[in-house]
Protein backbone atom coordinates (compact mmCIF):
# COMPACT_ATOMS: atom_id res chain seq x y z
CA UNK A 1 0.00 0.00 0.00
CA UNK A 2 1.02 3.54 -0.70
CA UNK A 3 0.96 5.29 2.31
CA UNK A 4 1.32 8.95 1.71
CA UNK A 5 -2.00 10.95 2.42
CA UNK A 6 -3.54 8.12 3.54
CA UNK A 7 -5.59 8.14 6.96
CA UNK A 8 -4.34 5.41 9.28
CA UNK A 9 -5.41 4.72 12.41
CA UNK A 10 -3.42 2.92 14.64
CA UNK A 11 -5.43 1.63 17.83
CA UNK A 12 -3.33 0.31 20.75
CA UNK A 13 -0.51 2.97 22.43
CA UNK A 14 1.93 0.40 23.74
CA UNK A 15 5.28 -0.26 21.93
CA UNK A 16 4.25 -2.27 18.81
CA UNK A 17 1.37 0.81 18.20
CA UNK A 18 3.78 3.80 19.22
CA UNK A 19 6.66 1.84 16.85
CA UNK A 20 3.71 1.67 14.16
CA UNK A 21 2.49 5.58 14.50
CA UNK A 22 6.42 6.64 14.00
CA UNK A 23 6.86 4.22 10.93
CA UNK A 24 3.21 5.62 9.01
CA UNK A 25 4.28 9.21 9.44
CA UNK A 26 7.90 8.99 8.21
CA UNK A 27 5.66 7.40 5.23
CA UNK A 28 3.37 10.42 4.71
CA UNK A 29 0.53 8.74 6.27
CA UNK A 30 -1.79 10.89 8.11
CA UNK A 31 -2.42 9.20 11.14
CA UNK A 32 -4.38 9.02 14.47
CA UNK A 33 -3.74 6.50 17.65
CA UNK A 34 -6.52 6.15 19.90
CA UNK A 35 -6.32 4.75 23.19
CA UNK A 36 -8.71 2.96 26.12
CA UNK A 37 -6.60 4.39 28.85
CA UNK A 38 -6.87 8.14 30.02
CA UNK A 39 -4.52 10.93 29.01
CA UNK A 40 -3.20 11.06 32.51
CA UNK A 41 -1.20 8.06 32.27
CA UNK A 42 0.29 8.90 28.88
CA UNK A 43 1.54 12.17 28.86
CA UNK A 44 5.40 10.69 27.97
CA UNK A 45 4.00 8.96 24.82
CA UNK A 46 1.26 11.59 23.78
CA UNK A 47 3.70 14.03 24.05
CA UNK A 48 6.16 12.55 21.87
CA UNK A 49 3.57 11.43 19.53
CA UNK A 50 2.06 15.32 19.40
CA UNK A 51 5.96 16.52 18.35
CA UNK A 52 6.05 13.93 15.22
CA UNK A 53 2.43 15.13 13.62
CA UNK A 54 0.36 11.97 15.04
CA UNK A 55 -3.27 13.57 16.37
CA UNK A 56 -4.19 11.50 19.61
CA UNK A 57 -7.52 9.98 20.99
CA UNK A 58 -7.14 8.78 24.79
CA UNK A 59 -10.07 7.56 27.25
CA UNK A 60 -12.06 5.32 24.19
CA UNK A 61 -12.24 4.84 20.90
CA UNK A 62 -14.26 7.55 18.71
CA UNK A 63 -16.30 5.24 16.24
CA UNK A 64 -15.57 7.92 13.51
CA UNK A 65 -11.85 7.32 13.67
CA UNK A 66 -12.52 3.69 12.50
CA UNK A 67 -14.82 4.19 9.71
CA UNK A 68 -13.29 7.21 8.29
CA UNK A 69 -9.50 5.19 8.07
CA UNK A 70 -8.31 4.09 4.73
CA UNK A 71 -6.59 1.39 6.83
CA UNK A 72 -6.33 0.54 10.35
CA UNK A 73 -3.13 -1.34 12.26
CA UNK A 74 -4.06 -2.67 15.64
CA UNK A 75 -1.93 -3.39 18.68
CA UNK A 76 -1.52 -7.33 19.67
CA UNK A 77 -3.10 -6.40 22.96
CA UNK A 78 -6.45 -5.02 21.28
CA UNK A 79 -8.87 -8.20 20.57
CA UNK A 80 -9.26 -8.87 16.62
CA UNK A 81 -13.44 -9.41 17.35
CA UNK A 82 -13.24 -5.70 18.84
CA UNK A 83 -17.28 -4.32 17.82
CA UNK A 84 -15.32 -1.20 15.77
CA UNK A 85 -13.19 -3.28 14.01
CA UNK A 86 -15.93 -5.77 12.87
CA UNK A 87 -17.51 -2.94 11.71
CA UNK A 88 -14.40 -1.46 10.05
CA UNK A 89 -13.99 -4.49 8.07
CA UNK A 90 -18.00 -4.38 6.90
CA UNK A 91 -17.17 -1.40 4.85
CA UNK A 92 -13.99 -3.27 3.74
CA UNK A 93 -11.34 -1.03 5.59
CA UNK A 94 -8.09 -3.36 5.74
CA UNK A 95 -7.07 -4.16 9.40
CA UNK A 96 -3.40 -5.41 9.80
CA UNK A 97 -2.01 -6.01 12.73
CA UNK A 98 2.05 -4.19 13.57
CA UNK A 99 4.08 -7.46 12.08
CA UNK A 100 1.84 -7.51 9.05
CA UNK A 101 2.63 -4.31 7.98
CA UNK A 102 6.18 -4.89 8.93
CA UNK A 103 6.07 -8.01 6.88
CA UNK A 104 4.69 -5.65 3.51
CA UNK A 105 8.05 -3.34 3.75
CA UNK A 106 11.08 -5.75 5.56
CA UNK A 107 13.77 -7.06 3.32
CA UNK A 108 15.65 -10.33 4.05
CA UNK A 109 14.53 -14.03 5.53
CA UNK A 110 12.16 -13.96 8.25
CA UNK A 111 12.42 -17.08 10.68
CA UNK A 112 9.04 -16.72 12.97
CA UNK A 113 8.54 -18.41 16.22
CA UNK A 114 5.66 -19.19 18.20
CA UNK A 115 4.78 -21.50 20.70
CA UNK A 116 3.01 -21.66 24.15
CA UNK A 117 6.43 -21.96 25.75
CA UNK A 118 9.62 -21.35 24.87
CA UNK A 119 9.76 -18.66 22.15
CA UNK A 120 11.63 -16.31 23.93
CA UNK A 121 14.51 -18.45 25.16
CA UNK A 122 14.29 -20.06 21.48
CA UNK A 123 13.77 -16.81 19.48
CA UNK A 124 17.33 -15.33 21.56
CA UNK A 125 18.75 -18.52 20.44
CA UNK A 126 18.05 -19.01 17.15
CA UNK A 127 19.70 -15.23 16.20
CA UNK A 128 22.98 -15.72 18.17
CA UNK A 129 23.53 -19.17 17.01
CA UNK A 130 23.17 -17.63 13.13
CA UNK A 131 25.04 -14.68 14.12
CA UNK A 132 27.97 -16.91 15.11
CA UNK A 133 27.79 -18.40 11.88
CA UNK A 134 28.38 -15.17 10.34
CA UNK A 135 24.39 -14.35 8.96
CA UNK A 136 23.36 -10.86 9.71
CA UNK A 137 21.01 -10.94 11.76
CA UNK A 138 17.80 -8.91 13.47
CA UNK A 139 15.94 -10.21 16.36
CA UNK A 140 13.04 -8.68 17.98
CA UNK A 141 8.89 -8.92 17.50
CA UNK A 142 7.24 -10.08 20.59
CA UNK A 143 10.57 -10.06 22.04
CA UNK A 144 11.22 -6.53 22.98
CA UNK A 145 11.91 -4.31 19.65
CA UNK A 146 8.49 -4.30 17.72
CA UNK A 147 9.12 -6.07 13.75
CA UNK A 148 8.18 -2.05 12.04
CA UNK A 149 11.31 -0.52 13.84
CA UNK A 150 13.14 -3.31 12.15
CA UNK A 151 12.37 -2.56 8.62
CA UNK A 152 14.70 0.54 8.13
CA UNK A 153 17.82 -1.54 9.10
CA UNK A 154 16.50 -4.69 7.26
CA UNK A 155 18.63 -6.13 3.63
CA UNK A 156 18.62 -8.34 1.39
CA UNK A 157 20.72 -10.31 3.30
CA UNK A 158 19.84 -10.35 6.65
CA UNK A 159 17.91 -12.48 8.75
CA UNK A 160 14.81 -11.49 10.62
CA UNK A 161 14.30 -13.39 13.72
CA UNK A 162 11.09 -12.82 15.03
CA UNK A 163 9.29 -14.14 17.97
CA UNK A 164 5.50 -14.07 17.39
CA UNK A 165 2.58 -14.33 19.84
CA UNK A 166 -1.39 -15.60 19.11
CA UNK A 167 -2.66 -12.42 19.12
CA UNK A 168 -0.21 -11.11 16.30
CA UNK A 169 -0.85 -14.00 14.25
CA UNK A 170 -4.51 -13.34 14.60
CA UNK A 171 -4.61 -10.28 11.85
CA UNK A 172 -1.91 -11.72 9.56
CA UNK A 173 -2.62 -11.96 5.99
CA UNK A 174 -0.01 -11.68 3.41
CA UNK A 175 2.79 -12.46 6.27
CA UNK A 176 5.06 -14.74 5.29
CA UNK A 177 7.87 -16.52 7.00
CA UNK A 178 10.21 -18.78 5.19
CA UNK A 179 10.95 -20.93 8.14
CA UNK A 180 8.52 -21.05 10.88
CA UNK A 181 8.48 -22.77 14.09
CA UNK A 182 5.22 -23.69 16.79
CA UNK A 183 7.55 -24.95 20.04
CA UNK A 184 4.45 -26.21 21.73
CA UNK A 185 1.10 -25.64 22.56
CA UNK A 186 -0.81 -26.40 26.17
CA UNK A 187 -3.97 -23.37 27.29
CA UNK A 188 -2.81 -20.17 27.58
CA UNK A 189 -4.93 -16.95 26.64
CA UNK A 190 -8.23 -18.44 27.08
CA UNK A 191 -9.61 -15.54 28.35
CA UNK A 192 -8.81 -13.92 25.12
CA UNK A 193 -9.42 -16.71 22.45
CA UNK A 194 -12.46 -18.78 24.16
CA UNK A 195 -11.20 -22.42 23.36
CA UNK A 196 -8.13 -24.28 22.39
CA UNK A 197 -9.24 -24.79 19.30
CA UNK A 198 -9.78 -21.20 18.43
CA UNK A 199 -6.03 -20.77 20.19
CA UNK A 200 -4.56 -23.77 18.04
CA UNK A 201 -5.84 -21.88 15.31
CA UNK A 202 -4.62 -18.55 16.01
CA UNK A 203 -0.72 -20.67 15.99
CA UNK A 204 -1.22 -22.57 12.64
CA UNK A 205 -1.82 -19.12 10.75
CA UNK A 206 1.99 -18.66 10.67
CA UNK A 207 2.47 -21.28 7.80
CA UNK A 208 -0.44 -19.59 6.43
CA UNK A 209 1.43 -18.49 3.22
CA UNK A 210 4.28 -20.55 3.12
CA UNK A 211 5.01 -22.64 0.16
CA UNK A 212 7.16 -25.85 -0.94
CA UNK A 213 9.96 -24.06 -0.54
CA UNK A 214 9.56 -23.36 2.91
CA UNK A 215 10.10 -24.88 6.65
CA UNK A 216 7.81 -25.87 9.19
CA UNK A 217 9.36 -26.78 12.31
CA UNK A 218 7.44 -29.04 14.86
CA UNK A 219 7.46 -30.97 18.03
CA UNK A 220 6.90 -34.58 17.47
CA UNK A 221 5.80 -34.58 21.34
CA UNK A 222 3.21 -32.18 20.57
CA UNK A 223 -0.35 -33.21 19.99
CA UNK A 224 -0.94 -29.88 18.02
CA UNK A 225 1.75 -29.88 16.36
CA UNK A 226 1.74 -33.42 14.67
CA UNK A 227 -2.11 -32.00 14.04
CA UNK A 228 -0.45 -29.10 11.88
CA UNK A 229 1.76 -31.31 9.93
CA UNK A 230 -1.23 -32.85 8.30
CA UNK A 231 -2.06 -30.05 6.44
CA UNK A 232 1.10 -28.08 5.62
CA UNK A 233 1.94 -27.15 2.12
CA UNK A 234 6.09 -26.28 3.57
CA UNK A 235 8.40 -28.91 4.42
CA UNK A 236 8.61 -30.51 7.77
CA UNK A 237 11.31 -30.60 10.08
CA UNK A 238 11.40 -31.98 13.48
CA UNK A 239 13.19 -31.58 16.97
CA UNK A 240 13.02 -34.08 19.62
CA UNK A 241 14.72 -35.29 22.61
CA UNK A 242 15.28 -38.96 21.32
CA UNK A 243 16.80 -39.90 18.07
CA UNK A 244 14.46 -39.52 15.06
CA UNK A 245 14.33 -42.06 12.15
CA UNK A 246 14.25 -40.73 8.84
CA UNK A 247 13.27 -37.20 9.67
CA UNK A 248 14.78 -34.11 8.67
CA UNK A 249 15.46 -32.28 12.27
CA UNK A 250 17.54 -32.09 15.51
CA UNK A 251 17.27 -34.50 17.87
CA UNK A 252 19.90 -36.35 20.85
CA UNK A 253 21.25 -39.52 19.73
CA UNK A 254 23.89 -41.35 22.26
CA UNK A 255 23.88 -37.88 24.55
CA UNK A 256 24.50 -35.52 21.24
CA UNK A 257 22.62 -33.25 19.79
CA UNK A 258 22.84 -33.89 16.25
CA UNK A 259 21.25 -32.46 12.98
CA UNK A 260 20.04 -35.43 10.05
CA UNK A 261 18.79 -34.54 6.75
CA UNK A 262 19.01 -36.57 3.58
CA UNK A 263 20.46 -39.56 5.55
CA UNK A 264 23.35 -37.74 6.73
CA UNK A 265 24.00 -36.63 10.20
CA UNK A 266 26.00 -33.62 11.56
CA UNK A 267 26.99 -33.66 15.60
CA UNK A 268 26.85 -30.76 16.93
CA UNK A 269 27.13 -30.87 20.48
CA UNK A 270 27.14 -33.16 24.00
CA UNK A 271 23.67 -32.33 26.05
CA UNK A 272 25.86 -32.32 28.94
CA UNK A 273 27.28 -28.83 27.24
CA UNK A 274 24.04 -27.33 27.48
CA UNK A 275 24.28 -24.53 30.45
CA UNK A 276 20.06 -23.72 30.85
CA UNK A 277 18.30 -25.50 33.48
CA UNK A 278 15.01 -27.75 32.52
CA UNK A 279 14.00 -31.17 29.89
CA UNK A 280 12.13 -27.68 28.03
CA UNK A 281 14.72 -26.20 27.53
CA UNK A 282 16.69 -29.09 25.86
CA UNK A 283 13.78 -28.72 23.12
CA UNK A 284 14.63 -24.86 23.25
CA UNK A 285 17.88 -25.71 21.96
CA UNK A 286 16.61 -28.19 19.78
CA UNK A 287 14.31 -26.26 17.75
CA UNK A 288 16.75 -23.30 17.96
CA UNK A 289 19.90 -25.33 16.19
CA UNK A 290 17.25 -27.05 13.41
CA UNK A 291 15.94 -23.48 11.97
CA UNK A 292 19.81 -22.43 12.76
CA UNK A 293 21.30 -25.53 10.38
CA UNK A 294 18.42 -24.82 7.61
CA UNK A 295 20.42 -21.69 6.72
CA UNK A 296 23.98 -23.15 7.56
CA UNK A 297 26.39 -25.10 6.21
CA UNK A 298 28.19 -27.91 7.75
CA UNK A 299 31.16 -26.05 8.44
CA UNK A 300 29.08 -23.74 10.98
CA UNK A 301 28.25 -26.63 13.44
CA UNK A 302 31.60 -25.96 15.33
CA UNK A 303 30.47 -22.56 15.65
CA UNK A 304 26.76 -23.27 16.68
CA UNK A 305 27.76 -25.49 19.09
CA UNK A 306 30.03 -22.74 21.15
CA UNK A 307 27.08 -20.12 20.75
CA UNK A 308 25.10 -22.94 22.50
CA UNK A 309 27.81 -23.70 25.59
CA UNK A 310 28.24 -19.59 25.58
CA UNK A 311 24.09 -18.92 25.54
CA UNK A 312 22.66 -17.77 29.36
CA UNK A 313 19.11 -18.03 29.95
CA UNK A 314 17.01 -14.79 28.93
CA UNK A 315 15.87 -12.82 31.43
CA UNK A 316 12.70 -13.42 33.69
CA UNK A 317 13.33 -17.06 32.16
CA UNK A 318 14.33 -19.38 35.18
CA UNK A 319 17.17 -16.43 35.51
CA UNK A 320 19.48 -17.23 38.48
CA UNK A 321 19.27 -13.98 40.64
CA UNK A 322 21.12 -14.38 43.83
CA UNK A 323 21.49 -17.18 46.63
CA UNK A 324 21.32 -15.48 50.15
CA UNK A 325 21.33 -17.62 53.43
CA UNK A 326 21.94 -20.82 51.11
CA UNK A 327 18.74 -20.42 49.15
CA UNK A 328 18.69 -20.09 45.63
CA UNK A 329 16.46 -17.53 44.03
CA UNK A 330 15.27 -17.86 40.66
CA UNK A 331 13.06 -15.58 38.25
CA UNK A 332 10.56 -16.98 35.99
CA UNK A 333 8.13 -14.07 35.74
CA UNK A 334 7.67 -14.86 32.22
CA UNK A 335 5.77 -18.03 33.28
CA UNK A 336 2.54 -16.96 32.46
CA UNK A 337 1.01 -20.24 32.26
CA UNK A 338 0.56 -23.59 33.70
CA UNK A 339 2.32 -25.31 31.23
CA UNK A 340 5.07 -23.12 31.61
CA UNK A 341 5.28 -23.34 35.70
CA UNK A 342 5.40 -27.26 35.55
CA UNK A 343 8.16 -26.54 33.39
CA UNK A 344 10.53 -24.69 35.41
CA UNK A 345 9.16 -26.80 38.28
CA UNK A 346 10.65 -29.68 36.63
CA UNK A 347 13.92 -28.07 37.00
CA UNK A 348 14.21 -28.81 40.32
CA UNK A 349 14.22 -31.91 42.36
CA UNK A 350 12.81 -30.61 45.77
CA UNK A 351 12.73 -27.91 48.39
CA UNK A 352 11.13 -25.07 46.04
CA UNK A 353 9.29 -22.16 47.45
CA UNK A 354 6.90 -21.43 44.75
CA UNK A 355 4.86 -18.07 44.00
CA UNK A 356 1.96 -18.23 42.20
CA UNK A 357 -1.11 -15.80 41.43
CA UNK A 358 -1.32 -12.86 39.36
CA UNK A 359 -3.95 -12.18 36.64
CA UNK A 360 -5.77 -15.10 35.53
CA UNK A 361 -6.38 -16.38 32.04
CA UNK A 362 -8.57 -19.15 31.97
CA UNK A 363 -6.50 -21.69 33.49
CA UNK A 364 -7.25 -24.85 35.22
CA UNK A 365 -4.67 -25.02 38.02
CA UNK A 366 -5.19 -28.40 39.20
CA UNK A 367 -2.81 -29.68 36.86
CA UNK A 368 -0.40 -28.20 39.01
CA UNK A 369 -0.84 -30.58 42.28
CA UNK A 370 1.49 -33.42 41.30
CA UNK A 371 4.57 -31.83 40.86
CA UNK A 372 3.35 -29.38 43.48
CA UNK A 373 3.03 -32.50 46.00
CA UNK A 374 6.52 -33.90 44.81
CA UNK A 375 8.84 -30.86 44.75
CA UNK A 376 7.53 -27.93 47.40
CA UNK A 377 7.58 -27.27 50.47
CA UNK A 378 5.05 -24.53 50.29
CA UNK A 379 3.14 -22.44 47.86
CA UNK A 380 2.81 -18.31 48.28
CA UNK A 381 -0.28 -17.34 46.35
CA UNK A 382 -0.30 -13.62 45.08
CA UNK A 383 -2.50 -11.51 42.89
CA UNK A 384 -6.51 -11.62 41.61
CA UNK A 385 -5.80 -15.38 41.49
CA UNK A 386 -5.37 -16.24 44.71
CA UNK A 387 -8.45 -17.67 45.39
CA UNK A 388 -8.94 -19.53 42.51
CA UNK A 389 -5.67 -20.98 42.87
CA UNK A 390 -6.55 -22.22 46.54
CA UNK A 391 -9.79 -23.51 45.57
CA UNK A 392 -8.40 -25.55 43.04
CA UNK A 393 -5.51 -26.59 44.79
CA UNK A 394 -7.06 -26.72 48.62
CA UNK A 395 -7.84 -30.30 48.25
CA UNK A 396 -4.46 -31.65 47.19
CA UNK A 397 -2.94 -30.56 51.18
CA UNK A 398 -0.38 -28.04 50.21
CA UNK A 399 1.11 -25.92 52.34
CA UNK A 400 -1.22 -22.76 50.51
CA UNK A 401 -0.07 -19.03 52.44
CA UNK A 402 -1.88 -15.75 50.55
CA UNK A 403 0.46 -13.83 50.75
CA UNK A 404 -1.75 -10.62 48.11
CA UNK A 405 1.71 -9.06 47.17
CA UNK A 406 4.84 -10.29 45.77
CA UNK A 407 7.27 -8.18 48.36
CA UNK A 408 5.37 -10.45 51.12
CA UNK A 409 5.93 -13.46 49.38
CA UNK A 410 9.42 -13.10 48.86
CA UNK A 411 9.26 -11.64 52.66
CA UNK A 412 7.67 -15.22 53.61
CA UNK A 413 9.58 -17.40 51.88
CA UNK A 414 13.51 -15.57 53.24
CA UNK A 415 11.69 -16.43 56.61
CA UNK A 416 10.61 -20.02 55.94
CA UNK A 417 13.27 -21.36 53.18
CA UNK A 418 16.08 -23.23 54.83
CA UNK A 419 20.02 -23.54 53.28
CA UNK A 420 19.69 -26.47 50.10
CA UNK A 421 15.69 -24.61 49.41
CA UNK A 422 14.73 -22.57 46.23
CA UNK A 423 12.43 -20.03 45.82
CA UNK A 424 10.80 -19.68 42.59
CA UNK A 425 8.96 -16.94 40.81
CA UNK A 426 6.87 -19.24 38.31
CA UNK A 427 3.21 -17.06 38.43
CA UNK A 428 1.32 -19.25 35.78
CA UNK A 429 -0.66 -16.13 35.44
CA UNK A 430 -0.31 -12.78 33.94
CA UNK A 431 0.79 -9.89 35.45
CA UNK A 432 -1.37 -7.23 34.81
CA UNK A 433 -3.46 -7.27 38.07
CA UNK A 434 -0.67 -5.40 40.00
CA UNK A 435 2.22 -4.81 37.26
CA UNK A 436 2.95 -3.17 33.85
CA UNK A 437 3.97 -6.60 32.03
CA UNK A 438 6.25 -10.12 33.23
CA UNK A 439 9.28 -7.89 32.86
CA UNK A 440 8.00 -5.45 35.36
CA UNK A 441 7.23 -8.26 37.82
CA UNK A 442 10.47 -10.26 37.10
CA UNK A 443 12.46 -6.49 37.98
CA UNK A 444 10.78 -6.18 41.40
CA UNK A 445 11.49 -9.94 42.25
CA UNK A 446 14.97 -9.38 41.73
CA UNK A 447 14.98 -5.84 43.37
CA UNK A 448 13.31 -7.58 46.21
CA UNK A 449 15.87 -10.77 46.18
CA UNK A 450 18.49 -7.57 46.02
CA UNK A 451 17.67 -6.29 49.16
CA UNK A 452 17.54 -9.77 51.10
CA UNK A 453 20.84 -10.25 49.48
CA UNK A 454 22.05 -6.53 50.89
CA UNK A 455 20.91 -7.12 54.36
CA UNK A 456 22.26 -10.15 54.63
Amino acid sequence: MELTGKRVLVVGMAASGMAAAEFLRRRGARVVISEMRPAAELRREIEQLLQTGVAVETGGHRERSFLDADLIVVSPGVPADLPLLKRARAQAIPVWGEIELASRYLRGTVVAITGANGKTTTTSLTGELLAASGRRVQVGGNIGTPLISLVDSSSDDCVNVIEVSSFQLETVESFHAHIAAVLNLSPDHLDRHGSMEAYAAAKQRIFRNQTAADYAVLNPNDAWCRQFAASLTSQPVWFAPFPLERQTGACVRAGEVVWMREGRTTPILPVADIPLRGAHNLENVLAAVAMARLLTGTEAAPALAQAVRDFRAVEHRLEFVAQVGGVDYYNDSKATNVDAAIKALEAFPQGVWIILGGKDKGSDYTALAPLLGARARGVLLIGAATEKIAAQLGASGLALTRCGTLDQAVATAAERAQAGDTVLLAPACASFDQFQNYGHRGQVFKQLVGRLAAGS
